[in-house]
């Protein structure tokens, strides 16, 4: 996500990462941390009572603050043409405020066009927490991408090198490793205990100004954002700037239940809305990298996109809500298991799916080879389906995502039956090309020379079946097209 388009009017996604020391700017910095294993403070609340007023959050400070690190990573980009230096913008002018950013690369477009490509050195920040005596930290994988060096501060003044053990791009999480001994752990809580309007704290060194402490409630959980990650986040109003990204989120009880990651905003400065990594998921993510320097993802194999209500109509669904599968991979876990285009997944070994990312989410928290059951809604009926999941590979699950019918009336499209060298070049066994799309079809986002391949999850073979859907049509109608190699339902309401 390109931090120098913030500031456009539209929220953006912006990663909290480590600041550039030139510009105190950065995207959202990600961190991990633990605090040291002591006995427990008398002034904090028991897990199952609910506290009375404000918690101290002076004792949570003074009792897990030391397990809270400063990363300072010295890395290296590309300096050379155009391009290069537009990805070089989000880390050495964050917030787009550079008034010789233009001008700079312009005089190098002028003397010679595209020059030879030259390392540039970058220094950013982030933070981190500890998670075991002997020297374990986690942190945010953004914090340590392209990082030569990564040095950690401690909060007695003390400074390591760390050793990169892995970096896992697919939910942020990074794993770092120092030389010493006795160190202050945080404590790790569940997210699953975790409750909507709890108080909750973060630790971290925002724009460098090292172990700064904020406080808010947990606005949401399982919250999926559009940046092709699997990650349930915790959404919080805890301010969170660049500088604050790996490090820790902290519950009541002094537990690290999240690591703080990314935020909404208009300006790239804190705007009342943080997400963090939860500590449930972060935490086997970190095992992994402990016990093999490497992170293996499942994978089910298909495209999924959200079900919106005209969609439910067409499906007949008692509610909008689920993952509906846009297309199968051929010969993956999800072939084998028996889904299909058309199929609504509702839920994943018994955990609802309320909207399509949470599908990846719960794939995410499975292990390659695992089985998990799928309760599935398909032309009108209920059922269930055991998939062996495949290995990822970091291959995110497509998202994909759809318009709303704009407008009422008939189809309005003009169909023909694909040629046989036009199926083998599409690659599909069926479908019909739409020459011409007009009316609802047009309005809802079809377009001339789309293939249709399906109706209500129905492959279609010829114009006589779709005029025959259409007339069963009352409320609404869903098409599974196929346009450059992609799939996608598009709902259209017929009035």
């Amino acid at each position: 996500m390109n931090v120098r388009s913030l500031n456009n009017t539209k929220l953006v996604l912006a990663l909290v990462a480590a600041g550039a020391i030139g510009g105190m700017g950065g995207s959202l910095v990600h961190n991990l941390g633990e605090v040291h294993a002591a006995a427990p403070v008398a002034a904090l609340s028991s897990p199952a009572a609910a506290p009375m007023g404000l918690p101290d959050f002076s004792q949570i400070t003074a009792q897990y603050g030391p397990s809270v690190v400063n990363i300072s990573v010295t890395g290296s980009a590309k300096d050379s043409d155009d391009s290069e230096t537009a990805q070089r913008a989000p880390r050495d002018d964050p917030f787009g405020n550079d008034p010789f950013f233009e001008f700079f690369r312009r005089f190098q477009q002028g003397q010679g066009g595209a020059q030879a490509q030259k390392e540039a050195p970058t220094r950013s920040q982030g933070s981190g927490f500890i998670v075991s005596p002997d020297g374990i930290i986690m942190t945010n994988a953004h914090v340590v991408k392209g990082a030569k060096e990564v040095v950690v501060k401690l909060t007695d003044r003390r400074e390591f090198v760390a050793k990169v053990l892995g970096a896992d791009p697919k939910t942020d999480v990074a794993v770092l490793k120092i030389d010493a001994k006795n160190l202050p752990v945080a404590t790790i809580g569940k997210t699953s205990d975790l409750r909507v309007g709890e108080w909750v704290l973060a630790i971290g060194s925002p724009f460098g100004f090292e172990n700064t402490v904020t406080a808010g409630v947990v606005s949401a959980k399982g919250r999926s954002l559009p940046d092709d990650s699997a990650v349930p986040f915790i959404q919080t109003d805890a301010a969170v700037n660049p500088g604050n990204s790996g490090g820790p989120l902290f519950n009541t009880r002094g537990e690290v239940i999240g690591i703080n990651s990314q935020i909404y905003s208009r300006t790239g400065g804190y705007q009342g809305v943080s997400f963090a990594i939860p500590m449930d998921l972060a935490g086997k993510i970190k095992d992994q990298i402990v016990a093999h320097g490497k992170v293996e993802h499942a994978r089910l194999g298909v495209a999924v996109q959200e079900v919106n209500q005209a969609l439910a109509e067409s499906f007949k669904l008692d509610k909008p809500e689920g993952a509906l599968v846009s297309s199968v991979e051929k010969e993956g876990p999800a072939a084998k298991a028996g889904l299909e285009p058309g199929d609504v997944i509702r839920k994943v070994d018994g955990q609802t799916i309320v909207s399509s990312g949470d599908l990846p989410a719960a794939i995410s928290l499975a292990r390659p080879g695992e089985k998990v059951r799928l309760d599935v809604w398909r032309k009108g009926s209920a059922l269930q389906l055991d998939a062996k999941l495949g290995n990822a590979n970091d291959k995110p699950v497509q998202v994909a995502s759809s318009k709303d019918a704009a407008s009422q009336g008939r189809l309005g499209l003009a169909l023909r039956p694909l040629q046989p060298e036009e199926l083998r070049s599409a690659g599909v066994d069926n479908g019909l090309l739409i020459e011409s799309a007009a009316g609802a079809a047009a309005n809802a986002g079809v377009e001339d020379g789309d293939v249709l391949l399906a109706i209500n999850g129905t492959p279609v073979k010829s114009v006589e079946q779709v005029r025959a859907a259409v007339a069963k049509s009352d409320k609404s109608i869903a098409l599974l097209i196929l346009r450059g190699g992609d799939t996608i339902f598009v709902p259209v309401r017929m009035g």
